[in-house]
C-alpha cells in the first residue's frame, strides 16, 4: 500500500507539491521520461513563501531520481516483453541452402 503524503515531514510534503507543479520533459524519439523542467522552481517557492528552499529542493530531486529510475525500469520491462512476444509470434522459416 503506497504511503500517504501526510505521513512525511512538512518539507517533503512541500517538495511533492512543488514537484507536481513543475513541467515534465520527455525524450522525443523514445518517449523516455527525462525528469522535470526546473526553471519555474524559484518562482514557485517564492509564490508559496517556502522558507526552507534548500531542503524542499533536495527532497524534490530525491523524488525525481526515484521516479526516473522506476519509469526507466518499467519501460525496460515493457520493451523486453514486447521483444519476447515478437520473437514468439512470427513463423519460423528454415531454408535449405547448399553451397
Amino acid at each position: 500500500m503506497p504511503l500517504e503524503p501526510s505521513v512525511f515531514p512538512e518539507e517533503v510534503q512541500l517538495a511533492f507539491f512543488i514537484f507536481g507543479q513543475l513541467k515534465d520533459t520527455w525524450e522525443g524519439n523514445s518517449g523516455t521520461y527525462m525528469g522535470k523542467i526546473w526553471s519555474d522552481f524559484n518562482f514557485l517557492v517564492e509564490l508559496y513563501e517556502i522558507e526552507d528552499v534548500k531542503e524542499v529542493f533536495k527532497w524534490a530531486k530525491v523524488y525525481e531520481n526515484i521516479l526516473v529510475e522506476q519509469l526507466a525500469e518499467e519501460a525496460k520491462r515493457k520493451r523486453k516483453a514486447e521483444e519476447a512476444k515478437a520473437g514468439r509470434g512470427g513463423k519460423q522459416y528454415t531454408h535449405n541452402v547448399r553451397g
